[in-house]
């Protein structure tokens, strides 16, 4: 089995009622500070990112969409420049 080793720092400075909340959170969790730092950060960075990757369409847009990738118009002038 491989050991995924941690040997990357993060550092950041919070104020003393933020690190009780953290610290009190952590304690809920049975988990040391770092450890629920981590987690809860890597929880809110995958929703980030699929809310920034992932492009919700409605019925009528995806059918507009698929209709257009299905018969593309005709190129017009501009774009016929543009491949010159």
């Amino acid at each position: 089995m491989a050991i995924a080793y941690k040997d990357e720092r993060i550092d950041f400075r919070a104020n003393i009622n933020q690190k009780t909340i953290l610290e009190r959170a952590a304690e809920i969790k049975h988990v040391s500070l770092s450890s629920y730092v981590l987690t809860s950060s890597l929880k809110q960075a995958q929703i980030d990112l699929a809310e920034n990757e992932t492009l919700l369409l409605s019925n009528k847009d995806r059918d507009l969409i698929m209709n257009l990738l299905d018969n593309p118009p005709e190129p017009n002038e501009a774009l016929k420049e543009l491949f010159r």
